[in-house]
C-alpha cells in the first residue's frame, strides 16, 4: 500500500480550523514543533540555564545522513559551541544586518545565502525572518528564533544557539565580522526546518526566497528573455521583489538537447554541488548562484547598470565596471556614492546590463504577496491558496498523456472575475500566475525522495460545479498550460485569458506517484479558486419490488443447490432466474411490505429457503453469514476474490441489525442480499477486463453508480484502505466499502428504506462527522 504520512487528513481539517483562528498568518504564525519562544526564554531565564533543543540536537543527525552522516569523515572533529565559547563579546547583529555579513562556508547551499543577501534589502521583510530583539546579552538564555513561509503557513522556529565549527571556526554560514551570528542562526533554523544541514546541499535560489516571503517567483531564460527585461527587473526592486541569477556549467552541447529536456538540465545545474563551480576567466563562477541588489543608468552615456553578489563574499567580476575597472574615473564622487561605488574584495560588483545577459544564462524574481508589503498598495497581488495531494491509485492520474486516468487529478476551479485596467495596453483579459508547488520533497531526501516531475493544465469550463470526468477532457482541448513538466519544486506561469470560469489539472508527468503540493493563483485583480468537490450525499436508485423478489429467491436456489438442499421447488421460479440466478439484476430496492395478515406465494417461498439456511431460530450469525456468501462466490469465476472475512460479515450485519441481536432475520437477511446483487452489477460494469476486480482509479464511478456522493478527501481514503499494492479492489473489498459508506449515511447505523431514501443534507453531514474527521467511517 501506499505510503500516507501519520494523521494526514486529520492534521489537514485541524489546519483549516487554525486558519480560520488566524493561525498561520504573519502576526500569528504557527509554532514549529509545538515550541513557544517566549514560554522556553522564561523557563531558561528562571531556572537560569541556557536552552538545549532536543528536537534539533547538536549531533550528527543534525548534521546530515550521508556525506554529513554517522560514517562521513567530514563529522569527526566537528565541535558544537555556543557564541560565547567561541568568540568573546558575541553580537546577534553588527552596525545593521546587510548583504556583506553573509560569506559561504563549507556547505553547498549558496542558493540560500543569496536569498538571504536579496533579503537584507528590505528591512521589513528581513526583521519578519529575523525578529529583532534578539541579543547576547539581555534575557540571553541560549535561544533565538525566526519566522518562514512553509507551504501556506508562516511558522516560527525556535533553536538553541550551539553551532558546529572546526578548530574554533563556523563550518557552514559566517560573518565578515567574526563576532555577528545572525546569518549563522538563520542558516541553522532553516536547516532544522528541513530536517538537518545536509538537506540544504543543492537548490534554487527562488526556493528561499519564497519561503522568505511567501511570494512566488518567475524565471526568465536570458536567450529568450523579453526586450523590455532591464525594465521589468528595475519595476520588480521597486515592488521589493527579491531577484537572483546564475550560469549554468556547460557539460554538453546544449543544441543537441531538446527544449523538453533543455529545462530538466537548466534545474539540474542549480542543483550543482560546490566541487563543480568553475571559477571563468572574467572572475565569474559557473554552476553557482548571485544576488541581482541594484539595478540604475548611468545619466550621461546611458549604460544601464547591474549590481551582484557572489555569496562567497569574494572572487568578482574583473570585466567593464568592476571595481577598479576605468569606467569609473568617468563618474563625478557623487554619482559614484549613488551608485556605493567600493573597491574591496567583498563579493560585490557592478557590470553593465549588456555584459549581464551575455554571461549570465537564467534570471529569478520572486514577486511578493499582499502580506509581504502590507502598507503600500502598489506592491499588492491578489492570492488564492488550495492545498492538495496526489494519492496512488485514487488521484495521482500522470499528465494528459495518460487519458485514462488524467481526469482522476484533484481539480480547481477559477473564477476571473476583473480584466487588466494596464492603459498601456489595448488586449482585453485576465493576467494572473498559477504557481504548483510539491511539498516536503527536501526534508524527505534522507529517506530517498526525490523531485517529482510536475505541470498543469488549464481547461475552460461553463458552471459545473462537479468532477470533471474522463470525457471531458478527451474531447476539450486546454486553453492554458504550464510550458513543460519539470521536477522543479515549484513551477509557474503567467497567463492572460478572458475572464470566466476555468478548471486547472495540476499532476506529475507519471501517473502513481503520491505527494502533497499546494496550488497558489496570483492577480492584480480579484480571481477566486477553489477545490472542485462533490456534494456528499447518497441517492440510491429504485425499480420495481418484483424485479427485486425474483432476483433474490433465484439467488437463494442457488445457496441450496450449493449447500446440497434438494426442498426447492424450481418449478416455481421463472425461467429467466433459473437459467441465470445471480446475474447482474437491475439496480434494486426494499420490496414493499404485504399487507398485515397476508403473506404472497413468493414470500412463502423465500421464508422456506431462509429457514434451510437459519434453522429453527430464523436467524443467521455473522460466521453463518459468511459461508453462505462464500458460497456463491466461489462459483463465480469472474470475481478473482478470497471470500469474504468474518470482519466484513460482521460489518454487514452492524449495518442490517435493527433488533441489535447481532444477528440477521429474514427481512433484514433479504435487505442486505438485495444490495449485495446491486453492488456485485456494478461491480461486474467495470470488471470490463474479467480479472476478478476492478482499477482503484475507476473506484470514483463505481461508487457513484452505488448512489454515493464523496469528497476527493474520502474517494483518497477508500483508496488507501481497500485497494492492494497493484492499485486493484477485489469484490469483497467493494462490498466491504459500501457496507460502510450505507453506515456512515444512516443514523445510528440504521438502514433506511430503499424506497424512500433522501440524500444526506449537509448539515446532518457535519453533524454526522462533528466528533471526528470522516476517516473514522471507513477505517
Amino acid at each position: 500500500m501506499p505510503y500516507t504520512p501519520s494523521g494526514f487528513f486529520c492534521d489537514r481539517l485541524i489546519r483549516e480550523r487554525e486558519r480560520r483562528d488566524g493561525e498561520g498568518s504573519v502576526s500569528k504564525p504557527v509554532r514549529f514543533n509545538g515550541q513557544d519562544y517566549n514560554a522556553l526564554r522564561q523557563e531558561c531565564l528562571q531556572r537560569k540555564g541556557l536552552f538545549e533543543d532536543d528536537s534539533f540536537p547538536a549531533t550528527v543527525e543534525s548534521l546530515g545522513f550521508k556525506e554529513l552522516g554517522h560514517k562521513s569523515n567530514k563529522v569527526k572533529n566537528i565541535v558544537w559551541k555556543r557564541p560565547k565559547e567561541i568568540c568573546e563579546n558575541p553580537q546577534f547583529i553588527v552596525g545593521g544586518a546587510s548583504r556583506t555579513d553573509i560569506c559561504q562556508g563549507d556547505l553547498g547551499d549558496c542558493w540560500l545565502l543569496a536569498a538571504i543577501a536579496c533579503l537584507t534589502l528590505n528591512e521589513k521583510l528581513l526583521f519578519r525572518v529575523v525578529p529583532q530583539e534578539q541579543s547576547f546579552s539581555e534575557n540571553y538564555a541560549g535561544l533565538f528564533h525566526f519566522q518562514f513561509w512553509r507551504y501556506g503557513d508562516w511558522v516560527d522556529v525556535v533553536i538553541d544557539d550551539r553551532i558546529p565549527t572546526f578548530n574554533n571556526q563556523l563550518v557552514f554560514t559566517k560573518s565578515a565580522e567574526r563576532n555577528e551570528f545572525w546569518s549563522a542562526l538563520l542558516e541553522k533554523a532553516y536547516a532544522k526546518l528541513h530536517g538537518s544541514y545536509e538537506a540544504l546541499k543543492g537548490g534554487n535560489t527562488t526556493e528561499a526566497m519564497e519561503d522568505f516571503t511567501g511570494g512566488v517567483t518567475e524565471f526568465y531564460e536570458m536567450k529568450e528573455a523579453p526586450k523590455e527585461l532591464y525594465k521589468i527587473m528595475k519595476k520588480a526592486l521597486e515592488r521589493g521583489s527579491l531577484m537572483g541569477c546564475s550560469i549554468d556549467v556547460r557539460l554538453f552541447n546544449l543544441s543537441q538537447i531538446k527544449r523538453s529536456l533543455f529545462l530538466l538540465y537548466v534545474w539540474f545545474q542549480s542543483l550543482v554541488p560546490a566541487r563543480f563551480e568553475t571559477r571563468t576567466v572574467t572572475g565569474l563562477v559557473k554552476g553557482h548562484a548571485y544576488s541581482v541588489t541594484a539595478v540604475d543608468e548611468h545619466k550621461d552615456s546611458k549604460v544601464r547598470l547591474v549590481r551582484l553578489r557572489n555569496p562567497w563574499g569574494q572572487v568578482e567580476w574583473n570585466g567593464p565596471w568592476s571595481d577598479n575597472s576605468k569606467e569609473w574615473t568617468t563618474l563625478s564622487k557623487d554619482e559614484k556614492d549613488k551608485l556605493q561605488h567600493q573597491s574591496a574584495e567583498d563579493g560585490e560588483f557592478w557590470m553593465s546590463f549588456e555584459d549581464f545577459k551575455k554571461n549570465y544564462t537564467k534570471i529569478e524574481i520572486c514577486n511578493l504577496t499582499p502580506d509581504a508589503l502590507e502598507d503600500d498598495k502598489i506592491h499588492k497581488w491578489t492570492v488564492s491558496v488550495n492545498e492538495g495531494r496526489w494519492v496512488r491509485g485514487c488521484s495521482a492520474g500522470g499528465c494528459r498523456n495518460y487519458p485514462d486516468t488524467f481526469w482522476t487529478n484533484p481539480q480547481y476551479r477559477l473564477r476571473l472575475l476583473e480584466e487588466d485596467d494596464d492603459p498601456d495596453d489595448n488586449e482585453v483579459g485576465c493576467t494572473f500566475v498559477v504557481a504548483l508547488m510539491q511539498k516536503n520533497r527536501r526534508k524527505e531526501r534522507k529517506m530517498g525522495a526525490n523531485l517529482f516531475t510536475i505541470g498543469f493544465a488549464i481547461y475552460e469550463m461553463h458552471g459545473n460545479k462537479q468532477h470533471m470526468q474522463k470525457d471531458f477532457f478527451l474531447f476539450n482541448s486546454s486553453k492554458a498550460r504550464s510550458k513543460s513538466y519539470i521536477n522543479l519544486r515549484e513551477v509557474t506561469q503567467r497567463f492572460r485569458l478572458s475572464s470566466g470560469e476555468y478548471v486547472i489539472i495540476p499532476s506529475t508527468y507519471e501517473p502513481h506517484q503520491e505527494g502533497d503540493f499546494i496550488l497558489r493563483v496570483f492577480s492584480e485583480k480579484r480571481n477566486t479558486s477553489e477545490e472542485i468537490e462533490n456534494r456528499i450525499e447518497a441517492d440510491h436508485p429504485v425499480v420495481s419490488p418484483e424485479a427485486t423478489s425474483r432476483t433474490v429467491l433465484g439467488c437463494f436456489c442457488l445457496i441450496l443447490l450449493t449447500s446440497g438442499s434438494k426442498r426447492v421447488d424450481l418449478n416455481f421460479l421463472p425461467s429467466c432466474v433459473i437459467t441465470s440466478p445471480c446475474s447482474a439484476a437491475p439496480l434494486p430496492t426494499q420490496p414493499a411490505p404485504a399487507l398485515a395478515g397476508e403473506e404472497s406465494e413468493e414470500d412463502q417461498q423465500f421464508r422456506t429457503i431462509f429457514q434451510e439456511i437459519a434453522g429453527e431460530e430464523m436467524e443467521i450469525t455473522a460466521n453463518e453469514l459468511r459461508n453462505v456468501l462464500n458460497r456463491v462466490i466461489s462459483t463465480h469465476k469472474d470475481l478473482n476474490t478470497e471470500g469474504f472475512s468474518l470482519e466484513s460479515c460482521r460489518s454487514m450485519i452492524a449495518l442490517m441489525d435493527m433488533d441489535g441481536t447481532g444477528r440477521l432475520n429474514l427481512q433484514e437477511f433479504r435487505h442486505l442480499w438485495n444490495k449485495i446483487k446491486q453492488w456485485q452489477g456494478i461491480f461486474k460494469h467495470y470488471n470490463a477486463d474479467q480479472s476478478g476486480s476492478i482499477n482503484s482509479y475507476e473506484m470514483r464511478n463505481a461508487v457513484n453508480d452505488a448512489g454515493f456522493r464523496l469528497n476527493n478527501q474520502l474517494y483518497d481514503i477508500i483508496t488507501m484502505r481497500y485497494a492492494n499494492e497493484n492499485m486493484n479492489i477485489d469484490f469483497d473489498s467493494f462490498v466491504s466499502c459500501l457496507v460502510r459508506l450505507e453506515a456512515m449515511f444512516s443514523k445510528k447505523c440504521q438502514i433506511r428504506c430503499l424506497s424512500n431514501r433522501e440524500g444526506v443534507h449537509s448539515r446532518e453531514w457535519e453533524q454526522t462527522r462533528k466528533p471526528a474527521p470522516p476517516v473514522i467511517y471507513i477505517s
